[in-house]
């Protein structure tokens, strides 16, 4: 997965894998890529800062539950 957010053009977009995509439009400005299986390959998001509260909030990010897992 790959979380790029580019200050030019306030987007944020994550990208859940490389592939040929069909693009959907959800809303103004928020997009979905799907892939030939209509698996969700990624998304964008313009005027982001805007959208999520300010550029502050795009400077962080956290992620939970990701890697390996221990079973007992």
């Amino acid at each position: 997965m790959k979380i790029t957010y580019d200050p030019q053009v306030d987007a944020l977009s994550i990208i859940f894998r490389e592939t040929t995509v069909t693009t959907k439009h959800l809303a103004e400005g928020i997009a979905l890529d799907y892939d030939a299986q209509g698996q969700l390959a990624g998304l964008e998001v313009l005027n982001a800062a805007k959208r999520f509260g300010g550029k502050e909030t795009l400077r962080q990010v956290v992620l939970e539950g990701i890697g390996p897992t221990t079973q007992t």
